[in-house]
């Protein structure tokens, strides 16, 4: 756990929006050292201006979290400019949805890319680096957390791309909290899985590479793209209250981080399905009205 973040280090991904600003402007109003990361550069460049003003000691990048040389050149920036980092937040994402067998190559490939190879990257770059700095001293304290989802812990229907990136990002998180605590007592984990959080990631095709550019979408991809706006836009919970949570887990040592608690529910009749070997619980059990309108709107496809 970090108790004082007083001239500590951030690093974060996907800084322009969302969580990551939300917690750049926590980490500036605390004093730290902010590392920002993101790949839409005017808004890279408003947050280094806001957090610039706020007096704190800024590195903005430009990256791609996905590509691995760039990344692993973010890594030598940081080190050269503040060392090792305390708080590396691993946040960065885009979100696609869409009947799963319609997902095209391209897709799957932007969307694992940043959602998971992104956090990969974060950890097996920053992680050397703070288990080095806690070995030379006894006093230092890091910790690394990871942006999954709430679909990191379910499997709802018509976003199995977007299901299986944040799946992978939660089994990794785990894994990597049991590994820290097999080496060190100074360096630790957490998972973030928010539900449906107005955040700007709904709009996230605006940054999708040229490279990786998306066919004509299909009809369930144009459901599942309405239905997501829908319900991000209506969420009342701010990405500001998501990004104090995060603190306070870092602070607590905190592992699992969640936006909506009440959501859990359905975590627990999926879990409790596996143990008992029965097939997967319906996911509108508690809204069979929002069932009846997506399957009424892919059968009419």
């Amino acid at each position: 756990m970090i108790d004082n973040f007083q001239g500590k280090t951030a690093v974060l991904t996907g800084a322009g929006s969302g969580f990551g600003l939300e917690c750049a402007r926590i980490g500036a109003k605390l004093g730290m050292n902010l590392v920002l990361i993101d790949v839409q550069q005017d808004a890279l460049d408003k947050a280094e201006a806001e957090m610039t003003a706020q007096g704190a000691q800024v590195l903005a990048r430009k990256v791609d979290v996905s590509n691995a040389q760039a990344m692993e050149q973010l890594a030598t920036d940081v080190q050269e400019r503040f060392g090792a980092p305390h708080f590396v937040f691993n946040n960065a994402g885009v979100g696609a949805g869409g009947l799963v067998w319609e997902n095209s190559v391209a897709d799957w490939e932007w969307v694992l890319g940043v959602n998971l190879w992104g956090v990969v990257h974060g950890v097996r770059l920053f992680t050397p680096m703070m288990l080095a700095a806690a070995k030379a001293d006894p006093a230092y304290r890091g910790h690394i957390v990871n942006t999954a989802s709430m679909a990191g812990l379910l499997t709802a229907p018509n976003m199995g791309i977007y299901n299986v990136s944040k799946h992978a990002v939660v089994a990794l998180t785990e894994t990597l909290y049991q590994d820290l605590h097999l080496v060190t007592d100074q360096v630790s984990a957490s998972v973030l899985c928010p539900y449906f959080v107005p955040t700007g990631i709904s709009q996230s095709q605006r940054n999708r590479p040229t490279d990786l550019a998306a066919d004509k979408p299909t009809a369930s991809q144009l459901i599942g793209q309405a239905q997501s706006d829908k319900a991000v836009s209506s969420g009342k919970v701010s990405a500001a209250d998501v990004a104090q949570k995060v603190f306070d887990a870092v602070a607590s040592d905190q592992f699992y981080i969640y936006s909506h608690p009440q959501a859990l529910g359905n975590v627990q009749s999926r879990m409790e399905a596996i143990v008992q070997g029965h097939n997967p619980p319906d996911p509108f059990a508690a809204r069979p009205d929002l069932g009846d309108k997506l399957r009424n709107a892919l059968r009419g496809c």
